[in-house]
């Protein structure tokens, strides 16, 4: 799949995003340091530059919201395959004749 966002953009956005969660629900940038357990001064260089580590971002997500979503987006998508069979059954080549 591609994708035109760059890793800095995500960043960005991701860091615009739980910004506006936090606003959306009323907690300063201390309150959400404080239930979330990132440190004050890493939540303000993630708002600002969109830096941080996983670790810190689960913890803010579990917080504001979007945790089991951002999980669930990262898992590998389902295979159309249900069996070793089934792949390999694709994967012959078609045979060529004569048509008359």
């Amino acid at each position: 799949m591609m994708t035109l966002i760059t890793p800095n953009k995500a960043q960005e956005m991701l860091a615009k995003n739980i910004r506006a969660r936090r606003l959306a629900i009323g907690f300063t940038q201390a309150g959400l340091s404080e239930r979330s357990g990132v440190a004050l001064a890493t939540l303000r260089k993630f708002e600002r530059t969109g830096a941080i580590s996983v670790k810190s971002l689960c913890k803010l997500m579990m917080i504001v919201g979007g945790l089991e979503q951002l999980v669930e987006a990262s898992a590998p998508a389902q295979s159309e395959f249900t069996s070793i069979d089934e792949v390999l059954a694709s994967s012959k080549p078609r045979q060529r004749g004569f048509r008359s």
